[in-house]
Parts: structure tokens; sequence; C-alpha cells
């Protein structure tokens, strides 16, 4: 059960750092057409994160810079009055996968 569980813990982890790397591009390049900067500089940096996200060893500082520019986002949205629960769903997602990268590091490999 374990490898099962293994394998649809990295499908999950592929498959958000994927979608929130394709989005956070879609984002930045619309945000670039507009001239909309502030949209520019938030989505690159969430498109940097979801990249580093994607590799083991920068895997926790993507997930920080992700996290950090969803509250961001979140927080503009509901300031704006549109409570983007999606972005809390993405969060929650990230900081599964970056605490279950973290507990690894830190236990000692079985043999």
């Amino acid at each position: 059960m374990t490898v099962r569980f293994d394998r649809a813990f990295t499908a999950f982890h592929i498959t958000l750092g994927a979608v929130i790397l394709v989005e956070s591009v879609r984002t930045a390049i619309h945000a670039a057409q507009r001239g909309g900067h502030a949209v520019l500089l938030l989505a690159s940096v969430e498109a940097i994160g979801a990249a580093l996200f994607l590799w083991p060893r920068t895997l926790v500082a993507g997930g920080a810079a992700m996290i950090v520019t969803f509250a961001i986002a979140f927080f503009v949205h509901a300031v704006q009055g549109d409570f983007n629960l999606a972005l809390l769903v993405f969060a929650a997602g990230t900081w599964l996968v970056v605490a279950r990268r973290r507990d690894e590091t830190m236990e000692p490999r079985r043999t």
C-alpha cells in the first residue's frame, strides 16, 4: 500500500506544480499584454516558485514562494470582494507536499 500511496502522492505533487506553473505563465503573459505590472511580477514569482517546486532539491524554496504568492493573491482578491478559494486549495496542497518533503529529509533512511 505504501508504494501506491507514494506513486499517488508523486502524481499529485507533479500535477500541482505543473498546473500552477502553466496557470502562472498564462497569467504573466496576460498581465504583460495589459500592462499589469504588479500582476506580472506576482505571476512571475509564482511561476518561478512552481518551477522550483518540481525539483526535489529546490522543492521547499519553490513551495515557500508559491505559498507567499497565494497569500498575497488571496488577500488582493478578497479586498476586491472576490474570495478566490482555489488559492487556498493550492496553498494547502503545496504545504502538504513541502511538509512531506521536510519529513522525508529529516527522518533517517531505512535499510
